[in-house]
């Protein structure tokens, strides 16, 4: 063990044993946090216009202040851009973090002064978890590798506004900047491909410790790492590297081929982060979920899952939340985002401490006919199939086929990239349908009345998923394939192998 892993031990132990006391009182810091947020809220042009007052109780703040999304919010936005201060959070904020929109095209959410810390020491709060789980701070003494998006910043109207994982890399903690790659040159690249090559580049000969980023984008670092040394694993050239850190997406579908790429299994922290806020990271390498972050600058609501859309729909505080029932997620926060619904759905699974896993989007799924099928259960499927099958799979998407041919139904079709495309598709066709009817009996009955025939797998062309990101503008840094569409977009786009 290093000099730097000798120090960084104890505290590290020291921040694990503040973050469990913490989660000990999650619905106190959640009460604070919610008369703060209106207290400061009440003085904004937002909270004058809906209302607010400091003493407002819960009860009353959800009838007068809406659920909405980023289009809800967008003028509001576009006063702050003019130079309005005090219209969501009082003054103006530091950052817009910059990503993509739906309707409303490229999205500007606010990080203030005030939310700043939480989105940049929620990363470190959670590996100081592992190395004081594990008692090992040796991945300190180590290189680490972020695959990120570039830091360099543009200016819209007064404020500067850039990727939120380059905003993060103005502000990392100075023990972690003197291990850190890439280069800040290199990082700067915009070009993926040309940046990709530039990492290899300067990661060749280093003494890795610990890689962090998406799971599709680390994994074609590894491939093109491996090309470009002619090695025949990672392991081979980092032996000591320990750790992964990912977020975003669902690991579990790609850990097979890792271990290949690798040579062997590392342990992984997942964490939850989102321009709007950095929700949950994971606090332990034995415990399922990851710990919701309840003291940090945000006030959780929830909506059933099965309600959301209605009329009437519930919306409740983190002190009625039950396990395992899946939640549309609202923030309130202290950037200034108000009955904002991120997109994601949730699932407790314990309420002591509050833990969640990520399900899905709202916006993913498939339900062309009533089927209410969520990225959860094709995740799980697919990854059983991986380990039933020993398949590695690079990349999925599910999306609905309506107007099939008869004498042919109609179906859910899976367009999968395989690493090496299996000569039993039909036997894996078959165990990844019983999967899903196993375990979503809305789309067990469409199959058993002959409403929808069994599902079909697509073999995508190898790099199939990578033209297609390429195509969109999307290779690279926090961008991620969705796993499943009520339409066909990305189906329709993908180049289909032929028998």
């Amino acid at each position: 063990m290093g000099l730097k892993s000798l120090i960084i031990l104890p505290v590290a132990r020291i921040w694990a044993n503040r973050i469990k006391k913490k989660s000990k009182k999650a619905l106190q810091a959640q009460e604070y946090w919610f008369n703060t947020l209106v207290k400061k809220g009440s003085r904004t042009q937002f909270g004058k216009e809906h209302g607010m007052y400091p003493s407002m109780p819960y009860s009353e703040f959800k009838a007068v202040v809406p659920m909405t999304d980023y289009e809800g919010l967008s003028s509001y936005v576009s006063r702050i851009i003019e130079g309005e201060s005090n219209v969501l959070w009082p003054g103006l904020p530091l950052y817009f973090a910059k990503t993509s929109g739906t309707t409303s095209g490229t999205k500007y959410i606010p990080i203030t002064r005030d939310s700043l810390p939480y989105h940049v020491g929620s990363a470190r709060n959670a590996v100081f978890c592992y190395v004081a789980e594990t008692g090992d701070a040796s991945v300190f003494d180590g290189r680490m590798i972020f695959l990120s998006g570039s830091p360099v910043l543009e200016t819209i109207g007064k404020i500067k506004s850039g990727r939120l994982s380059g905003i993060v890399n103005h502000h990392i903690p100075n023990f972690v900047k003197t291990n850190q790659l890439p280069s800040w040159k290199t990082n700067c690249i915009e070009d993926w491909e040309v940046k990709l090559n530039a990492i290899i580049e300067e990661t060749k000969g280093q003494d890795l410790s610990l890689i962090g980023g998406i799971p599709s984008w680390v994994q074609m670092y590894f491939e093109e790492l491996l090309e470009q040394t002619k090695s025949n694993t990672v392991q081979e050239l980092f032996p000591n590297l320990q750790l992964y850190v990912f977020g975003g997406v669902n690991f579990e579908p790609y850990r097979a081929r890792f271990k290949a790429l690798l040579g062997r299994n590392v342990k992984t922290i997942e964490t939850y982060p989102a321009s709007e806020g950095f929700i949950a990271f994971q606090d332990s390498q034995t415990e399922e979920g990851l710990l919701l972050q309840t003291d940090a600058g945000i006030f959780y609501e929830f909506v059933p899952l099965r309600e959301l859309g209605k009329d009437n729909q519930q919306r409740i505080a983190l002190a009625d939340v039950q396990l395992n029932e899946n939640y549309a997620i609202i923030l309130n926060t202290n950037a200034g985002l108000w009955g904002y619904s991120i997109g994601d759905t949730v699932r407790f699974v314990s309420l002591n401490p509050y833990r969640i896993k990520v399900t899905g989007r709202t916006k993913h799924f498939i339900s062309a006919f009533g089927e209410h099928v969520i990225a959860e259960e094709v995740e799980k499927a697919m990854h059983m199939a991986i380990d039933h099958f020993q398949l590695q799979a690079m990349e999925f998407h599910v999306a609905p086929l309506v107007q099939a041919v008869w004498p042919e139904l109609p179906r859910h079709q899976w367009f999968i990239e395989f690493h090496t495309l299996p000569t039993n598709l039909v036997e894996i066709q078959t165990y990844i349908d019983e999967q899903m009817q196993k375990q979503n009996s809305y789309y067990q009955d469409l199959i058993k009345g002959s409403i929808l025939q069994k599902l079909e797998i697509c073999p995508v062309m190898p790099g199939g998923f990578h033209e297609y990101m390429r195509s969109e503008g999307k290779l690279g840094g926090q961008n991620k394939v969705p796993r499943l569409a009520d339409n066909r977009k990305i189906a329709d786009a993908l180049p289909i192998l032929t028998a």
